[in-house]
């Protein structure tokens, strides 16, 4: 996402990725998506959409995000020195979800990290966090180089598609010579797809279905969606069903769900803190967050359904009696469960799944009930 070309929006300048003309020959309807132009959805409806992903597949532009690879003989150490996971203990082309986390234990960011058998890690970040992102990796990067570390920072400028779905690796599989079926949840490998070479296939996804992301050379990009496009279980979709999608397999969004101000522990995201690291305690902010895992926290962050109208971001939680008790983060009817999903943060008195609360929706309390997430059940590839 480097090299962004820029266009006018309602006044705004956005960036525009690789694609940008190819949604709107297809009828992408373009929104402003932390400054980058990208489409909410196409001629299907956002249900439409959202349940075509769920049932067969559906293709969507992530190429805003941020593509890093770290390289270098310390980059291990230079990664483990700004993220929670415990890097040295992938495999080869094995990936994890991590933090950066601060020194005061929030969430400066999630990210994948994979760590490839080809001489450097991996790494995509948040669209929205990629300046704070960059700036965060060169400081530490500064740092490392100050005392004799071999380490470099490479910000990639190659597009990202994630094409989720069911029938994903039917489709996939007619353009790739790998199997497929050895590619299992959070691998990576490096292929030609379609005929396009220089790709990273990496089995991952933020939809809560089996799924790939692809990482493609920007100029071949539009011929790689084009040519998945021609089978008729692929269709495109936008951020208004990634969304759904997204809250339906209980997965957060940067910015609403985690931030700065929120600890892993208060996240519920504790598995995500490697168990050598939790040792070592070497990572930012680990002395706030490790005495959090057993001494437990104010607030958590919780799943919860209820009937009736929609509950939004912001919304008011309230305990039995009225009292507020916290506040929803993401909300949205949910196309599958026809009731409502949300997340968001309560007082841990209530964090109990099956606790009976109630969400305050235009100044009328309606009953919610705490509930496990995913409220949908995942469909990752495992092998």
């Amino acid at each position: 996402a480097a090299a962004a070309t820029l266009i006018k929006h309602g006044g705004a300048t956005l960036k525009k990725t690789p694609l940008f003309d190819f949604h709107r020959q297809h009828g992408g309807k373009m929104v402003e998506f932390a400054g980058w132009s990208m489409p909410v959805q196409y001629k299907d409806s956002h249900i439409a959409s959202h349940m075509h992903t769920r049932e067969h597949c559906s293709i969507f532009d992530v190429s805003h995000m941020l593509q890093t690879k770290v390289h270098g003989r310390d980059r291990v150490k230079f990664m483990e020195s700004l993220v929670v996971a415990d890097i040295a203990e992938l495999k080869d082309n094995q990936g994890t979800l991590s933090l950066f986390t601060n020194e005061k234990g929030g969430i400066i960011d999630d990210l994948i990290v994979t760590k490839t058998d080809q001489g450097y890690l991996y790494v995509v970040s948040n669209a929205g966090c990629a300046d704070k992102d960059s700036a965060h990796m060169k400081a530490r990067l500064a740092e490392f180089k100050a005392a004799g570390c071999d380490v470099d920072l490479e910000f990639l400028d190659e597009a990202l598609i994630a094409l989720q779905g069911p029938s994903m690796s039917g489709v996939l599989q007619q353009g790739l010579k790998e199997d497929l079926s050895k590619l299992t949840f959070m691998t990576s490998t490096l292929a030609t797809v379609f005929g396009v070479p220089d790709c990273r296939v990496t089995r991952c996804g933020y939809t809560g279905e089996d799924g790939v992301e692809i990482s493609v050379p920007r100029s071949r990009v539009v011929e790689l969606t084009e040519k998945l496009l021609a089978n008729s279980e692929v269709k495109l979709a936008g951020l208004g069903s990634r969304d759904s999608l997204r809250l339906e397999a209980g997965l957060c969004l940067y910015g609403n769900d985690i931030d700065e101000t929120t600890t892993p522990v208060e996240a519920t995201l504790v598995w995500t803190i490697g168990k050598r690291r939790r040792q070592t305690k070497d990572f930012p902010g680990a002395d706030i967050i490790i005495p959090q895992i057993k001494a437990k926290t104010a607030r958590k962050r919780i799943g919860l359904v209820s009937t009736g109208p929609p509950v939004r971001q912001h919304t008011p939680i309230l305990s039995p009696e009225g009292k507020v008790i916290g506040e929803v983060t993401s909300g949205c009817p949910s196309p599958c469960l026809k009731k409502n999903v949300a997340m968001g943060y309560v007082d841990a008195a209530f964090s109990k799944n099956g606790t009976a609360i109630q969400v305050e929706v235009r100044k009328k309390a309606v009953a919610a009930t705490v509930s496990k997430m995913p409220f949908v059940p995942t469909n990752y590839y495992s092998g």
